[in-house]
């Protein structure tokens, strides 16, 4: 006689030390197993968009800080060129390396924040203290340059709010020195253990077609093994000017797409930044870092859109200008948002336990989803 069984409907969230944010997620369960997963934002808004138009184009930068928060230097950076390119001003050379040095030590303290924070979802404690340690070492020059440790207000339209400081130089080669040798560490301590493994192999697989019907970007599309970087494919600011390489998913301890390739895609990007910093920081030449900045910031009446390769992804902006002080409409492509659409496709048939696995793996941020 068969057991007669029904589903189960759980909610996990909005409160819950794993999802990343306040997130609800609505489980629809047979047992264990997982048949569809329903995510429900909406708990953090706070009208980024609608905030835009009240403000004049300066006075917007801040408000970029708080949508990604681990990556608010890129926010600030893929905003400023925008208006750039809206007003059609040029930026000096020492503010274009400057910028770019900045959005790569970003980039690196975001995927700590993300690797360090996924060993914890899978119980993982140690790594998590390891990396967030390093991470202190790129705050501390970040404050030291603009006073400040996550909300930065750093790169403006034009040019940056302030030069870097006598010893930004020495400190940064300092923490890229110290930090290659850590990666190799954080290999031996969690990329490569056992339970790790067991945990993240062939668990929520992206296929590449999946990926690019959903429209995902940066690290979890590249992970799924598609060569694609705005900083080589639509390269802006100086990026063209480095040597780097765009690592992929090669599926090297289950199948190709899946949240162990997602994670260790983000320690191989660790390395790649260092590399473009190494270059960047021995020919960052003379001079103001506030000579392009305009004194009054009024577009001629059109639109624009401009997108950037922030840590989570494609960060688009599309501002139209009416020809005031105000921005008429700013609208953002948010990475994190659009790679949570594939969650549900990710999560079915896998078990609950699977989930957290699978989230932490995508790595969003609720304050761009519900920017």
């Amino acid at each position: 006689m068969a057991i007669k069984t029904e589903e189960m409907v759980l909610n996990m969230g909005p409160q819950h030390p794993s999802t990343h944010g306040v997130l609800r997620l609505e489980l629809e369960l047979e047992g264990e197993l997982v048949l569809n997963v329903i995510p429900h934002l909406g708990y953090l808004h706070r009208c980024f968009e609608k905030h835009c138009e009240a403000m004049t184009y300066p006075q917007v930068v801040p408000y970029t800080d708080r949508m990604d928060y681990l990556a608010s230097m890129s926010n600030n950076l893929g905003y400023a060129i925008t208006v750039e390119r809206l007003l059609g001003i040029e930026i000096p050379e020492r503010v274009e390396y400057i910028r770019v040095i900045m959005a790569e030590l970003q980039r690196i303290a975001s995927h700590m924040v993300a690797l360090g924070t996924y060993g914890v979802d899978i119980g993982a404690f140690t790594p998590f203290l390891f990396l967030f340690a390093e991470r202190e070492k790129i705050l501390t020059i970040f404050e030291e340059t603009c006073g400040a440790r996550l909300l930065y207000n750093y790169i403006w339209v034009g040019g940056l709010s302030h030069d870097i400081h006598p010893d930004f130089v020495r400190k940064t080669k300092d923490f890229v020195r110290d930090f290659k040798p850590r990666i190799t560490e954080l290999n031996n301590l969690l990329s490569y253990n056992k339970i790790f493994v067991e945990r993240t192999a062939n668990i929520g697989i992206l296929p590449a077609d999946v990926a690019i019907n959903y429209g995902i970007t940066g690290p979890n599309l590249r992970a799924s093994g598609i060569k694609w970087d705005l900083r080589k494919n639509d390269p802006y600011s100086i990026y063209d000017r480095f040597e780097f390489d765009i690592p992929v998913g090669e599926g090297l301890y289950g199948t190709t797409g899946d949240s162990w390739d997602r994670y260790y895609l983000r320690v191989l990007e660790m390395e790649q930044s260092i590399k473009i910093i190494e270059q960047a920081i021995d020919n960052i030449p003379d001079g103001d870092v506030q000579s392009a900045v305009p004194k009054r910031i009024k577009p001629p009446k059109g639109s624009i859109y401009t997108r950037v390769e922030n840590p989570k992804g494609e960060l688009g902006y599309f501002i139209i200008s009416d020809g005031s002080l105000n921005p008429f409409r700013v609208k953002v492509r948010a990475p994190s948002f659009v790679n949570m659409e594939v969650f549900n496709e990710l999560c079915k048939g896998h078990f609950v336990a699977d989930i957290i696995t699978i989230l932490g793996s995508i790595d969003v941020v609720l304050g761009e989803i519900d920017r």
